[in-house]
Order: structure tokens, then sequence, then C-alpha cells
């Protein structure tokens, strides 16, 4: 059985949610795909900060 948690949202918010989401398309499948999107966006911009700002060695061959 799938626990349901509520989280409250300003009635902008609200409507921008619904206007996001698909025809037959739930909130909760419509956060989990922004969440899936916002992990990878950050995943990218820290390995972009990495190759910036690293300091790397040549490893031998």
């Amino acid at each position: 059985m799938l626990a349901t948690k509520r989280v409250a949202v300003t009635e902008p918010v609200w409507a921008e949610l619904s206007d996001l989401r698909r025809p037959g398309e739930t909130f909760s499948q419509l956060l989990a795909e922004m969440i899936a999107r916002e992990r990878k966006a950050r995943l990218i911009e820290h390995l972009k900060q990495i190759a910036d700002e690293g300091d790397f060695v040549e490893l031998p061959s």
C-alpha cells in the first residue's frame, strides 16, 4: 500500500502544476518526472563545475 502525503502549495503553484500535467498524468507522476530532471540538471552542473575548477593530473598509461 502506498503512503499518501500532502504538500501545501500556493494557488498559483497549484495552477502551474495543473497546467504542466499531461492528460491522465497524476501529480505524483508529474512531480517524480520533475525530480528526475532536476537531479540530472544538478549532476550536470556539478560535473561542469568540477571540469572548470578541478585540478587534474595526468595518469600514466
